[in-house]
């Protein structure tokens, strides 16, 4: 089963220590992290359990469609830095706790100073199938 683990810039339901964004932080603190997050990758690659992995920039819209002939409606910067993706991370495994596990695992990636992030992460499945309606 696929998994989307969902990386926030800030935010989960209680912050852990001194979360400092990471435009704050020191290079080599952000080398440190960007390696454990390709060597985790890379790990997950050997046992078939990664599908893909991307960083987003922190800057973006918000877009809709408003009828037809009318140009798309942008609303941005967002207004809540806390709320925006900082990345995902796609994974293909046997359970919902390996897929836990492993979150919990991605989640020690280190921050400032090296210590471990405990960030929370989102962890959403895949739909198999699509959602039965019923009257």
């Amino acid at each position: 089963m696929k998994y989307l683990l969902l990386k926030h810039y800030r935010g989960g339901p209680d912050p852990v220590g001194d979360a400092v964004p990471m435009d704050r932080w020191t290079p080599d603190e952000v080398d440190a992290h960007i390696r454990y997050m390709r060597d985790f990758a890379a790990r997950l690659e050997e046992s078939g359990e990664f599908v893909d992995a991307q960083a987003l920039a922190p800057e973006g819209a918000f877009v809709r469609y408003d009828g037809e002939g009318r140009p798309p409606v942008t609303d941005g910067p967002f207004a809540e830095t806390k709320d925006l993706i900082a990345g995902w991370m796609i994974i293909d495994v046997d359970s919902r706790e390996r897929a836990y596990e492993l979150a919990a695992e991605l989640s020690a990636a280190p921050g400032r100073g090296g210590e471990p992030l405990h960030e929370w992460l989102e962890v959403r499945p895949f739909l198999t199938e699509p959602p039965t309606v019923t009257e």
